[in-house]
């Protein structure tokens, strides 16, 4: 492992590779490779996922300035060194699935960041200087232990996706309802008992899930064509606490990959072959135009292009969309056009069952 590990860094020194590929290698440590002489000045991609990192090089920043994105995935990361402000190029960051109990204020030099994901830490708050992160397009703080989110992230007015999904939020600050780009706000399975009554008065917000807040009450007005929420389709609420699975087979005990959460039984709802295929089309076909080239070679009857882009809900756990399995709503939508269109989707949806 040791030995593949060295080519590997070598092999990127030498062709200068601006991508590299360091996941599932069983790392305790940052390889030093990476860090010796000059590092990696050319390197604009680093993926580390599903390691055992515990911490981050302080001289990260200087032996990988060019650094765009930094895939940290499913390590035991604890702590964020300060100098983590330096990377002044990074556009994207994955810190889902660590051990992160705080967020050092310097996470707010990183100018350029658009992409943040904190996921399944142990985050009880997050740093006010998060506001400063001007370009920030996408942030994930969701299986943590929050209670409150910072006022200043109103002042990312780049914002577009927020996901606070299963913490222990009581409320959504205010001035969250004037960010001017934000197209979708996920905060279910919290402890929230009020929205503001202007939330959703944005003609850009049209996704807001609040879906398994018991003790909310009501919605505003302005979400009742918006609100889409559904009770889940069935994903154990534990996963995240779940390191490893094994099968037993008689005497053997087989362990299984670490993406495996749970071991369904016979009396398990599982999904159809036709959910999972819309849920892969609706994937594949949500791509921006420029990567059209991704798409399928064969052409979609206009019927199927119009159930894509209009999912029956989503899941407030696996966040993923659902297309020919319906769940209980909290909050059902009112007569509007869109309940219209939610109507005419279900029956079609019942056909394909």
């Amino acid at each position: 492992m040791a030995s593949e590990l060295h080519e590997a860094i070598f092999t990127a020194k030498q062709e200068r590779h601006k991508n590299l590929f360091l996941n599932y290698r069983n790392l305790n440590i940052f390889p030093v490779e990476l860090l010796k002489d000059e590092g990696l000045q050319f390197l604009e991609r680093l993926y580390m996922k599903r390691n055992s990192l515990t911490t981050l090089p302080d001289n990260l920043a200087q032996k990988l300035p060019n650094l765009i994105e930094l895939y940290l995935h499913s390590n035991n990361i604890a702590i964020i060194p300060q100098a983590i402000g330096n990377l002044a190029k990074l556009q994207s960051l994955d810190l889902s699935d660590n051990a992160l109990q705080v967020i050092c204020p310097e996470i707010g030099r990183l100018r350029s960041l658009r992409h943040l994901r904190l996921a399944n830490n142990q985050l009880k708050f997050l740093p006010q200087e998060l506001g400063d992160l001007k370009e920030l397009e996408t942030l994930d703080v969701s299986m943590n232990l929050l209670k409150t989110l910072p006022e200043r992230l109103a002042q990312c007015l780049s914002l577009q996706c927020l996901t606070a999904d299963r913490n222990r939020l009581h409320c959504v600050p205010r001035q969250l309802c004037l960010l001017p780009d934000l197209n979708e706000l996920s905060m279910a399975a919290n402890c929230l008992t009020s929205l503001p009554l202007d939330l959703g008065r944005s003609m850009e917000l049209q996704f807001v899930f609040v879906d398994n807040n018991v003790h909310l009450k009501g919605l505003p007005s302005y979400l009742y064509n918006k609100v889409i929420g559904c009770s889940g389709c069935g994903l154990s609420l534990q996963v995240s606490d779940v390191k490893q699975l094994s099968l037993a087979l008689g005497e053997l005990s087989v362990p299984l990959p670490s993406e495996v959460k749970s071991i369904g039984s016979e009396a398990d709802r599982v999904l159809t072959l036709e959910e999972m295929a819309m849920r892969t089309l609706h994937v594949a076909y949500s791509r921006p135009r420029k990567d059209a080239k991704f798409l399928s070679p064969f052409l979609l009857p206009n019927s199927l292009l119009d159930l894509l882009q209009c999912p029956l809900g989503h899941c407030h756990r696996c966040s993923q969309p659902m297309f020919t399995i319906v769940y209980p709503k909290l909050f059902p939508l009112r007569e509007t056009a869109l309940a219209g269109v939610h109507g005419r989707i279900f029956l079609r949806s019942l056909y394909i069952r």
